[in-house]
């Protein structure tokens, strides 16, 4: 047996550290992440993955903390990558959501992963989707991925996640903001979370209001509008089964399929693309893309050419 084949086996069996060391492997992109995919398997299909958003300051660490809490109590086993903004010193992850879901650390069903966006758009990890793979892979039954509040940028969730959860708050302008970052578009559920605040009232009727604009097809899923104040754990029953009703209509409609398709696609895309941008790098070592680079600034061939060549070099 290899020691990915052990590390598998071990994270299986609930061993925290084996899982921990996957998945720095997999941010590292070790040479090992080819049979760490083979060893994992069909397995990494089996679980939910749940993708929540929004503005700094929302609470989507205390939700979070809930929505795992609520998880535990049926029984499931969770996994949480929170994706932290990196120190632009040392490169890591400088919120450290683990602190914050202290009170979970030592159950054994629950995984909890600080990564570094390592300046990366989208308000994800560029290794976020792999490591969402392990995670659902050694057996968590629910994956929840929470994003930086990046703004415009946050609808990258979307092509992770099964379900994607925006949370709002009132008095943030947050209902304007979504509809400026496209994030209406994106969202399966709208939590209006800190509902004990003044405006909540205003913050759903508004985000119900430009939900209502939204086209369309018959029997498609229609977004809901859920409050809650997660600091007292109010309203997360209503956001799980939000999040039931989602997954049925999922299944049910062949939505499931379709997206996981696409996000299977998108992986193979970055995976490719990561190997051909590998090897640019190997070429501008080389002289061939320095030579091109020199035809095309004196005018003798014209850019698309001077690509088309450099493209038959690489296939």
């Amino acid at each position: 047996m290899s020691e990915v084949d052990r590390l598998v086996a071990a994270a299986r069996d609930g061993d925290a550290r084996s899982t921990a060391r996957l998945i720095s492997l997999v941010e590292r992109g070790a040479p090992e992440l080819p049979e760490i995919a083979a060893a994992l398997g069909g397995d990494a299909q089996r679980a939910h993955i749940l993708g929540l958003t929004g503005s700094p300051g929302v609470g989507k660490s205390t939700t979070t903390n809930e929505l795992v809490r609520a998880y535990r109590q049926d029984g499931k086993r969770v996994g949480v990558l929170a994706v932290d903004p990196s120190s632009p010193f040392s490169g890591g992850a400088i919120l450290g959501d683990r602190v914050r879901m202290q009170e979970h650390a030592t159950d054994d069903g629950v995984f909890i992963r600080s990564m570094s966006s390592r300046g990366h758009l989208g308000g994800l990890s560029a290794a976020t989707a792999a490591a969402v793979r392990v995670l659902a892979g050694v057996g968590c039954d629910v994956v929840l991925v929470e994003t930086v509040g990046v703004g415009q940028a946050e609808v990258e969730i979307a092509s992770l996640a099964d379900t994607t959860l925006v949370l709002l708050a009132p008095g943030m302008g947050d209902a304007i903001q979504a509809v400026k970052a496209g994030i209406l578009e994106i969202a399966d559920i709208f939590v209006v979370n800190k509902a004990d605040r003044d405006g909540v009232d205003a913050t759903v009727r508004d985000i119900n209001g430009m939900i209502a604009l939204g086209e369309r097809a018959a029997g498609q899923w229609r977004p809901r509008v859920v409050k809650s104040v997660a600091a007292r754990a109010e309203g997360i029953d209503d956001i799980r089964e939000a999040i039931g009703d989602h997954w049925a209509y999922l299944e049910k409609s062949g939505e499931l399929r379709r997206r996981r398709e696409e996000r299977a696609a998108a992986e193979i895309e970055a995976l490719v693309l990561g190997r051909m941008r590998a090897r640019m790098g190997t070429l501008r070592g080389g002289h061939a893309l320095s030579e091109l680079a020199v035809k095309v600034a004196a005018g003798a061939v014209d850019p698309y050419a001077a690509a088309e060549e450099l493209l038959s070099d690489l296939v």
